[in-house]
């Protein structure tokens, strides 16, 4: 589709002046605002900067919008939803769309995840999962079951428990004293290097997990937190055996798996859940992005019978709440219209089919870049994948920022982050536009020092 420039939009001051209040996450601000990148329309697989330049989304926006921007299907159900219900409380009562949004995910997500606790993003889903999972054991009579797992260069979001159980370093060094975690080693290992799709080396990287059971004791803890994929760290994909290992450490020792599938859910993979892709299924998945395609916030977190069950088998009076948690927009009418469009979407255009059919392409064209200057390393899986960058000095950061920004300016979108550029295009995309986008990338690495 040709994206159409909005007249209003272009002529909207972007002088630094004008910029000045704004403080964007997880932004270099300083050098940001000396020249504003500024995007003011999407359409397809396109953004439209402030001058008027097309700029392919290799990112999928930050891992939402993979069924394309601006859907009409998702615009309509939304602007229906605003002149009928625009928000109802999501305690103590309910609408019919979260009933509705509630039993499609039911039915998408893996059998015996049955249960939808809504949420308004992926950090808020993780926090959930967190929560819910210390809860369980309490309701089950085990109070002392609350120390979390995670894993090094997991993403779980920005909140307290997220970055507890998350372990990339620079998004925890400020904040003094986390929830108390462990945290299982990556696969990032010299005999990977390279590797497509999953890696032959590192299973016995899951052995950690017995090893901290014996350091602590199974009945101190609560759950072991992983990504399928990390995706935020930088497309860490776990090798042969590694996620069914800690699938049957877990049941071993009576500790839950949760699964954050806030980037790898909804087709990623090229399967419809990253659990369905390495055949594990965990006791908890959360959920956010792609659910409503990026255009509302939404999360959710789905949860198997049993752990339903555990807060249900209560000996307290019937009218009181058995799970103390929830947020304002849990469920919010307009973000459920939203969901159910995208899960339609999601649905009859075979979108799951569309990624598997693309991966290999892309496989290709990212691997394609291995002996790039200052190339040291490229994973992916489905329509995922980072390309490893060479520091400057004990810089991690700078160089992967210098070849994002020179994309930008020659028309593609991608994510830097520690020593990775992050690619996720969108499943809608062609491959005539992946090869555009990865001679881009191509050249741009090729060119800085």
């Amino acid at each position: 589709m040709a994206i159409k420039q909005k007249q209003l939009l272009s002529e909207m001051p972007i002088a630094q002046t004008n910029i000045k209040p704004y403080w964007l996450p997880f932004s270099s601000n300083r050098k940001f605002k000396d020249n504003p990148r500024v995007i003011v329309s999407a359409e397809g697989c396109y953004y439209l900067d402030a001058d008027g330049r097309k700029i392919f989304d290799g990112l999928s926006g930050l891992w939402c919008c993979a069924f394309g921007h601006n859907r009409p299907e998702i615009a309509e159900a939304v602007n229906r939803q605003l002149l009928e219900l625009d928000y109802s409380p999501a305690f103590q009562f309910v609408h019919p769309l979260v009933i509705e949004l509630a039993n499609r995910i039911k039915d998408i997500t893996p059998a015996g995840l049955d249960h939808v606790f809504f949420t308004t993003s992926g950090s808020e889903s993780v926090e959930t999962a967190l929560k819910m999972a210390r809860a369980y054991w309490h309701h089950k009579g085990k109070p002392e079951k609350t120390r979390l797992i995670g894993r090094v260069r997991g993403y779980h979001g920005a909140n307290f428990g997220g970055i507890s159980v998350g372990r990339i370093e620079p998004n925890r060094l400020p904040y003094g004293e986390l929830i108390t975690a462990d945290h299982l080693p990556h696969n990032i290992l010299p005999e990977n290097a390279f590797s497509r799709g999953i890696p032959e080396h590192g299973i016995e990287l899951a052995d950690v997990l017995e090893e901290l059971i014996d350091q602590h004791g199974a009945s101190n803890i609560a759950a072991v937190v992983v990504e399928p994929f990390a995706g935020s760290g930088g497309v860490i994909v776990p090798p042969h055996g590694y996620l069914q290992q800690l699938r049957e450490s877990c049941n071993k020792h009576d500790i839950l798996l949760i699964f954050d599938e806030v980037i790898s859910g909804f087709g990623r993979t090229g399967s419809t859940f990253g659990a369905e892709h390495f055949g594990v299924f965990p006791d908890i998945m959360c959920l956010a992005k792609t659910l409503t395609n990026g255009t509302i916030p939404m999360g959710a977190v789905v949860a198997s019978a049993m752990i339903y069950e555990g807060f249900m088998d209560t000996d307290t009076p019937e009218h009181t709440v058995e799970f103390t948690h929830g947020y304002t927009y849990s469920g919010h009418p307009v973000a459920c219209a939203a969901g159910l469009a995208a899960m339609d979407i999601f649905e009859q255009e075979k979108l799951t089919d569309r990624v598997h059919e693309l991966a290999p392409y892309f496989e290709e064209l990212i691997h394609g870049l291995r002996g790039t200057k200052h190339v040291t390393d490229i994973r992916n899986i489905g329509l995922a994948g980072a390309v490893q960058i060479e520091p400057v000095s004990n810089d991690l950061v700078r160089r992967p920022f210098d070849i994002g920004v020179a994309c930008w300016e020659k028309g593609l979108y991608v994510r830097w982050a520690g020593d990775t550029l992050q690619i996720a295009p969108p499943y809608v995309c062609e491959k005539e536009q992946l090869d555009e986008a990865f001679n881009i990338l191509s050249d741009c690495i090729g060119e800085v020092a």
